[in-house]
């Protein structure tokens, strides 16, 4: 180091506006648990000097591959590779989708560095197809390296990590794209008001969702991305997509009510995000991000793994111009007004319901399955109907003109394991929702506990009460109530608060039937729908 606390990468004037170098000097507990505690608040985040040590030692015990590049494999391949380059005249390797390196107070030796590193990490890991995130991190861990070797070393220990608990940073363009679905499906659950905004300005939902990492990953400033570093090597990655969740809810704040700035809302966050001090702190963004109540990391890997299946299913594993077609590109491509008909919705009340689903359902059409005015009014052929068709949607119109439905994840034909009796089947990505009479849908009257598993152990029984179906009656939500029950002529229902949904009744409690419908999801790449 030519400075003390700083290297030779830095540029020093620069730094010192961003972070002090004043604070305690040593760590002394080894629990994880009051680590998370000291990384939330911001313990090390003012001494230089000891964050390096904290970065050291965490990236350290991080569990590696039996054969894992450190420093001296750099001192051996750096020539090679490099040859006689300056390193800000080097190019980026593909998997970086030509992001820009952020400078992060680095001066034109530290960005040379960057470049060179991440060329001699794409020697040693040829297997890594689509990593934009990467830059960022090796500007990141310049600061606190003696040298480009040793940055490497620390680069190289995060990349090869094989504790498949603990996921650390997206290294194929399949593991990127299913992260992008599931903050999709995050935001439409835990900002919903910030979705119902996207949806409204934007025709691509899932556009603007696809870049969150950009906005951690080289929009945030230094100060804040190094706080949100020290505690996702704490904590992992669902740490990535708290911070993510609470800087759209900071945006929508914000911007709620006001014009955007452009027509194009994804530049419109980067912006923000560039800016976010003007907004909030670091200190708040992450006691914003670490108030909203997410599932365990487990849920959240098992959501990542329904996306990834989703993706692969429509043959989607790595960038490609094609990969577009998949994209939730807004729901117009998926409700199309010139073929789409319901007695009980509109194109419009339709398009809202769609943006709700999960992600690996957005781009699928609307099939409808049943319908009581063409095929009667009897649950038999409800079932007969749906069968083999997951998920479902089935909207109900009272004759009173009240609108309400359920959104289900799981087959009709599982009811027949529970041979003939009453029981409840299905996962927490079910969700019910009502429609006022001449009301605008409002994503607030979605509401579901969210959860990806089908066979997940849940705290209580009555939290799995999804779905249920008899010879005599159908059956969502329970505990405490049921949040639809109809009857076996499909001729009377009543709704109430239940303890799966905790919802409040979605029409009037008790109420006749005008009209039934179920929708099914065909993909469009399929001709011919199945299950």
């Amino acid at each position: 180091m030519d400075s003390p606390g700083y290297n030779c990468f830095v540029d020093r004037a620069k730094m010192d506006r961003a972070i002090r170098d004043a604070g305690p000097r040593e760590l002394s507990c080894t629990e994880l648990p009051e680590l998370k505690q000291l990384a939330r608040q911001g313990y090390w985040a003012h001494s230089h000097a000891l964050r390096g040590q904290v970065y050291q030692r965490l990236i350290r015990d991080i569990p590696c591959r039996a054969v894992t590049p450190d420093a001296s494999v750099y001192s051996d391949i750096v020539g090679k590779i490099v040859g006689k380059h300056s390193g800000s005249s080097l190019p980026l390797p593909e998997f970086v989708d030509s992001s820009q390196v952020p400078s992060y107070c680095l001066n034109p030796r530290g960005e040379g560095a960057v470049r060179k590193i991440l060329l001699c990490v794409a020697h040693q890991f040829p297997d890594i197809s689509f990593c934009p995130a990467l830059p960022a991190v090796v500007a990141l861990l310049l600061h606190y390296s003696l040298d480009e070797a040793e940055c490497f070393e620390k680069t190289c220990r995060i990349l090869a990590c094989n504790d498949p608990s603990k996921r650390l940073i997206d290294q194929s363009f399949l593991a990127f794209e299913s992260s992008c679905m599931t903050f999709g499906d995050l935001v439409n659950k835990y900002c919903q008001a910030a979705h119902k905004l996207m949806v409204a300005v934007s025709e691509d939902v899932l556009q603007v969702y696809s870049d969150w990492q950009r906005w951690l990953f080289g929009e945030l400033p230094l100060s804040y991305f190094a706080r949100v570093f020290d505690v996702f090597l704490v904590e992992g990655y669902k740490v990535l997509y708290r911070v993510a969740l609470a800087i759209l809810k900071f945006f929508h704040k914000v911007r709620a009510g006001q014009p955007l700035e452009s027509d194009n809302v994804k530049q419109d966050i980067r912006l923000f995000v560039k800016d976010i001090a003007k907004t909030v702190s670091p200190e708040k963004l992450l006691e914003k991000a670490f108030a909203i109540r997410l599932f365990s990391r487990k849920e959240i890997q098992l959501l990542q793994l329904a996306n990834e299946k989703a993706l692969k299913h429509r043959g989607i594993t790595v960038k490609q111009k094609s990969v577009s077609l998949y994209r939730r590109q807004f729901v117009h491509l998926a409700v199309h007004a010139e073929n789409f008909h319901s007695e009980i919705v509109s194109v419009k009340e339709m398009r809202d319901i769609w943006s709700w689903v999960p992600e690996r359902f957005a781009l699928c059409q609307p099939l409808l399955l049943f319908s009581s005015l063409q095929h009667g009014y009897s649950l038999t052929r409800f079932y007969f109907q749906c069968e083999g068709h997951e998920p479902t949607l089935l909207l109900i119109k009272t004759t009173q003109k009240e609108v309400c439905g359920a959104y289900l994840s799981t087959d009709w034909s599982e009811r027949n394991k529970f041979g003939g009796k009453l029981g409840f089947f299905g996962t927490g990505e079910c969700f019910v929702f009502r429609l006022g009479h001449a009301v605008p849908l409002d994503p607030t009257d979605r509401l579901s506990p969210f959860l990806a598993a089908r066979h997940f152990n849940l705290p209580s029984k009555t939290e799995s009460m999804f779905m249920a179906g008899g010879s005599d009656c159908l059956v969502i939500g329970g505990g405490g109530g049921q949040a639809l029950y109809i009857d076996g002529d499909l001729n009377r229902g009543r709704t109430g608060h239940c303890d799966t949904f905790n919802n409040q009744p979605l029409c009037s409690e008790n109420f006749l039937i005008a009209a039934v419908e179920a929708w099914g999801f065909q993909d469009p790449n399929t001709q011919n729908p199945g299950p």
